[in-house]
């Protein structure tokens, strides 16, 4: 019998054209999480549509993301130290300042007035949020993300570990909102769920689709809280949530954000949230419980082809009823591209 391991394995045809660059032009500009908040004790390394970056906090508390490589003689700022509000490369001691990465010091030279001061690493704007630090690459991109169903709520956050996965961004938030795959890929965390999906309830505005469906009690440990409502969110180009609001025990919050290390190459970034006060199962349980579904859609994601959403159509592909939240999720994803990439005015 042949061995199926001893087959070498060969890369996936290429895809792409202009749709393609458009949506990695307008994606250097959304903001994406590169590092979680909890692991800033030591300076992170990161890497954002093929960026090298370094993600750290200072002594005042503020995170900062930075170009990862030292302009001196190409030190690795990720195994440097945080020097008060600078960071110093492990290589030569060489400080660059937080605020605008200039070089402030350069323990070598005795006047440190003749330093060389067009040494400098490139400085991204910064957004911490939901256990998360957030930066973009480039200009103005869209506004940072809200969540309506969060407004006036108080949750406490825990991020969960950042998984590896070999696809896009779009084609992860897809697998993030489709309802149709739960039978075959989650049988164990959500126990058996029907196969027929009934008319889904979708409304898309613009970047953001939602969608309500009530969660059983019953369908695995997944759902251990009792009943409640599932409210659906998620905007372009990269978050998806969903909030468990139950009526005797409050809400609670699951959401992921895939952040691209290459265009067909993600971080996942995730967490989960517990209302204050949250009557059900602790923060600890729900991320273990949510771990455990990220986990299994790993392997059957990581193996789609294409890896990333064929925007300018080269692959097959056959729609139903129950793609309608993906559906509108491409939609509002081409609009991102659209408005990203708008001449200034129009």
């Amino acid at each position: 019998m042949l061995d199926q391991s001893q087959i070498p394995s060969s890369p996936l045809p290429a895809f792409g054209g202009p749709k393609r660059e458009a949506a990695e032009a307008a994606m250097r500009r959304a903001w994406w999480p590169v590092a979680r908040s909890v692991d800033l004790a030591t300076p992170q390394p990161a890497i954002l549509l093929g960026e090298r970056l370094v993600v750290y906090r200072t002594e005042s508390g503020r995170a900062v993301v930075q170009s990862r490589r030292c302009p001196h003689r190409g030190g690795d700022m990720c195994q440097g130290k945080v020097h008060g509000e600078a960071i110093g490369c492990p290589y030569h001691g060489w400080q660059f300042s937080a605020e605008d990465g200039v070089v402030s010091h350069v323990p070598s030279m005795p006047d440190q007035s003749k330093r060389p001061m067009k040494a400098q690493l490139k400085t991204y704007p910064v957004i911490e949020q939901w256990g998360h630090v957030w930066t973009a690459l480039e200009g103005e991109g869209p506004d940072f993300y809200e969540v309506p169903a969060w407004d006036g709520v108080t949750f406490e956050w825990m991020a969960g570990t950042p998984l590896d996965s070999v696809t896009g961004v779009a084609v992860a938030i897809e697998n993030f909102r489709d309802v149709a795959h739960f039978p075959f890929v989650h049988e164990v965390s959500m126990g058996p769920t029907p196969h027929v999906v009934e008319p889904l309830q979708v409304k898309r505005e613009g970047l953001t689709i939602t969608m309500d469906r009530p969660l059983l009690a019953g369908a695995g440990d997944w759902a251990t809280d009792g009943n409640c409502d599932m409210h659906y969110f998620c905007a372009a180009p990269g978050i998806a949530t969903i909030t468990y609001d139950y009526p005797d025990k409050g809400k609670r919050v699951v959401v992921g954000f895939p952040s691209p290390m290459a265009y067909d190459h993600v971080m996942i970034f995730w967490g989960v949230a517990n209302e204050v006060g949250f009557k059900g199962e602790s923060l600890e349980e729900c991320l273990r419980l949510e771990e455990i579904v990220y986990r299994e859609d790993l392997p059957i994601a990581g193996a789609l082809e294409p890896r990333e959403v064929d925007w300018d159509g080269g692959y097959e592909e056959h729609s139903v009823p129950a793609d309608l939240f993906t559906l509108n999720y491409r939609r509002a994803f081409n609009e991102f591209v659209t408005r990203t990439l708008a001449p200034a005015g129009s």
